[in-house]
């Protein structure tokens, strides 16, 4: 019965997530099988020394493929930046800049201190209603399902990571258990505010009225 309840919400995750993932590939042209979306929610992964972890260099280089390919207009960028000297959403927007995708393009929610709140944040602060969700392969049901439930309509991109990175993949896909437990009940059964829950900013709208899809009609 304890095994149950303990498989209960990454159960809740998995399928509620089901039919709204995508694992990137290595192929050239993946992304256009992609649904296409206003904007790109890129997750926040850790920085060191200036620079994105592995794992958020990997969600990052997705997400240029995805605006590249013209699946994306617009990316916001959700990290952490609640302590002086780290800053994980102007990285990310640096490290995006070098690989060609327009400042304009971006914006950064300094206040996604975990996924529940980069998901509420998107939709309420920032006005996203239709997002792809660009994360890990492990991390994908969660983030899916949670960005779903904040009330946006969203699909995940999701590096498959465990060639790559596998004792991190199998260490932060362990702990997928206890965190989808988290976010079910901050979801579902509490409904959690985000720790810094506004103002509303309209920077990604702006960001959307000048991209080139938004001009194209």
């Amino acid at each position: 019965m304890l095994s149950v309840l303990a498989m209960a919400p990454q159960t809740w995750a998995w399928l509620s997530s089901s039919g709204h993932r995508t694992v990137a590939e290595a192929r050239p042209g993946w992304a256009a099988a992609v649904p296409e979306a206003p904007v790109a929610l890129v997750l926040g992964a850790g920085i060191r020394d200036g620079a994105p972890t592995p794992m958020l260099a990997r969600r990052l280089d997705i997400t240029a493929e995805l605006y590249r390919a013209g699946r994306v207009r617009a990316v916001l960028l959700s990290g952490d930046n609640s302590r002086a000297g780290y800053d994980e959403p102007t990285v990310m927007r640096d490290y995006l800049a070098a690989r060609r995708v327009p400042a304009e393009a971006m914006v950064l929610d300094y206040a996604g201190f975990d996924t529940w709140d980069s998901c509420v944040r998107a939709r309420e602060v920032f006005g996203a209603r239709k997002v792809t969700v660009v994360t890990q392969a492990f991390h994908l049901p969660r983030a899916v399902t949670l960005c779903r439930t904040a009330g946006l309509d969203a699909h995940g991109v999701g590096d498959d990571s465990a060639e790559r990175f596998a004792a991190a993949t199998y260490v932060y896909g362990a702990r997928e258990f206890l965190a989808s437990a988290k976010g079910f009940l901050d979801s579902v059964v509490l409904d959690s505010r985000p720790r810094f829950p506004g103002p509303r900013e309209t920077t990604l709208e702006r960001a959307l009225a000048g991209s080139p899809g938004q001009r194209g009609g």
